[in-house]
């Protein structure tokens, strides 16, 4: 008897987080709290240069800290001691043949994850302190200097991949959305594919992925330009922290869901709300709006490997009416402000910037000096990089490509019809769930979860989560027998018929 394992793919209503980690959850907003250009890291006091899709605390202004995050009346997140604010630029679509921009719809809101590595040697994973905030990317990067692909992990030790300004730009990640075909790795490609590539191959849209720095200095809760303070580690996920930065904090990992296929067949181009055509000046800020105390408490504590946010009994989880209905106040001088869409330069008229030179939006500590208006500039020839499908990762070390593999025993439902093959090998099923996922009869093992997959129809978003399965298969043989008898009896063969079964 031997046995030979298979591997089949199904959906399930719940997202995953693909990487064996110690522990980890996701915090789903899957809601905006607000679209405007404001941005207190940035543009303190004052209105931002680009429009920010922003989630989380009611508390956000141009002048939001913790405490004004904390005395938010409401946040867009599902858990309601989460009073943080996360924000990244929006993404626009602008038409050949009107020259007008249009807001791409944002699929599911965002997810920002917790993840909680430790040093080498440790347990700890130190909270946000109070006050605490960071930003992850360049506004003005536009090209990238290293290999693409990138190179093999265990060459990071070795410049010019050992430094802050390689691991920068390895965490930005454009995951190109196919639902009928395995995942591409998380963090797999570092631009934004352009709308040729975008309609041919990405069906489903495309996620942009965004690693935050998650090695502190342990004094200064922010920096003048809000990031030299933290750094990453060596492998931007996972690894080992550099000299100076002795603090590990919680590793957050944003993912926002953009609908590009909804404009397959329309002449035109995406561009980054900072006019930005590359995706290489993509960037994420985040302010801190948890209670100190609380967070290292679900620190401790939110530990189970699931990843839902429902198995921690620390958080109070808001209905979808509750968190739907949380927004920011917009001041009166951007009120009427459109960033929607039919506009003829992006909100603040910012330039698009097509690189690769380096381009002179507003950053942190810095004054701005984009001047001018939206044009109908092309992109410089962007690097070529095909489909890939995700390898799962067999360690808790980050592989580029890998597959996060976050394991789970959870109980879902679903409404869906019965698995049809797709190949000898692969299952897939299509189920739809609300944002509120109740509970059914669960599954009877562990299950590898892959990739997430968002739809809106009306108010509901339905979550869809492609989990890996191993299929065992028996397989009972033996070889011919050969009986020699007495004369006066014959030769017989005696065969065991091969029986195939899965179990």
């Amino acid at each position: 008897m031997r046995f030979t394992d298979s591997v089949a793919l199904r959906a399930l209503p719940v997202i995953t987080f693909g990487l064996t980690v110690d522990a980890f959850w996701r915090m789903p907003c899957l809601a905006r709290s607000g679209l405007a250009r404001i941005d207190p890291l940035v543009s303190f006091g004052t209105v931002a240069e680009h429009a920010h899709a922003i989630h989380g605390s009611s508390g956000f202004s141009e002048t939001a800290d913790t405490a004004a995050l904390l005395a938010g009346e409401c946040t867009s997140c599902q858990v309601a001691q989460d009073k943080s604010a996360y924000w990244t630029p929006a993404l626009y679509f602008q038409n050949t043949a009107t020259g007008k921009f249009s807001l791409v719809n944002q699929v599911g809101g965002m997810l920002a994850y917790y993840l909680l590595y430790p040093n080498s040697g440790s347990q700890n994973v130190t909270a946000f302190p109070e006050g605490f905030s960071m930003i992850s990317g360049d506004t003005n990067q536009r090209n990238f200097s290293y290999p693409v692909p990138d190179i093999p992990k265990s060459n990071w030790n070795v410049g010019p991949y050992n430094t802050q300004s390689f691991l920068r730009q390895a965490a930005l990640g454009f995951n190109c959305l196919d639902y009928s075909k395995t995942p591409e790795g998380s963090l797999y490609r570092h631009y934004l594919p352009d709308k040729s590539y975008l309609d041919a191959n990405c069906k489903d849209g495309v996620r942009f992925e965004l690693m935050f720095p998650s090695c502190w200095n342990g004094k200064d809760k922010t920096s003048k330009d809000k990031k030299s303070h933290v750094a990453f580690p060596s492998q931007v996920m996972t690894g080992d922290c550099p000299d100076g930065f002795p603090v590990r904090l919680p590793s957050l990992f944003y993912e926002i869901i953009w609908d590009t296929a909804a404009f397959a067949g329309t002449a035109g181009q995406f561009v980054v709300a900072n006019g930005d055509l590359t995706g290489y000046g993509f960037h994420g800020d985040f302010i801190t709006g948890w209670s100190e105390t609380f967070l290292q408490k679900a620190v401790n504590q939110c530990t189970n490997l699931s990843g839902k946010i429902e198995d921690c009994s620390l958080f109070t989880i808001q209905d979808s009416a509750t968190y739907s209905s949380c927004n920011i106040s917009t001041p009166n001088i951007l009120a009427k402000e459109n960033v929607v869409g039919g506009m003829t330069s992006l909100p603040g008229n910012v330039p698009i910037v097509a690189g690769p030179g380096y381009a002179s939006g507003a950053a942190a500590g810095g004054p701005s000096t984009n001047l001018g208006v939206s044009s109908a500039a092309t992109s410089q020839a962007m690097p070529t990089l095909s489909y890939s499908a995700g390898t799962s990762a067999s360690s808790a070390q980050y592989v580029p490509g890998a597959i996060f593999a976050a394991k789970s025993d959870g109980s879902f439902s679903s409404s869906s019809p019965e698995p049809t093959p797709a190949s000898p090998s692969t299952t897939l099923v299509s189920i739809a769930a609300a944002a509120a996922v109740t509970s059914a009869p669960s599954l009877s093992d562990a299950k590898s979860f892959y990739s997430t997959q968002y739809a809106t129809e009306g108010n509901t978003v339905k979550e869809v989560l492609w989990v890996e399965e191993l299929v065992t298969v028996t397989e009972q043989e033996t070889s011919t027998v050969t009986v020699t008898a007495d004369a006066n009896q014959r030769k017989r063969h005696i065969h065991q018929h091969r029986r195939r079964g899965l179990r």
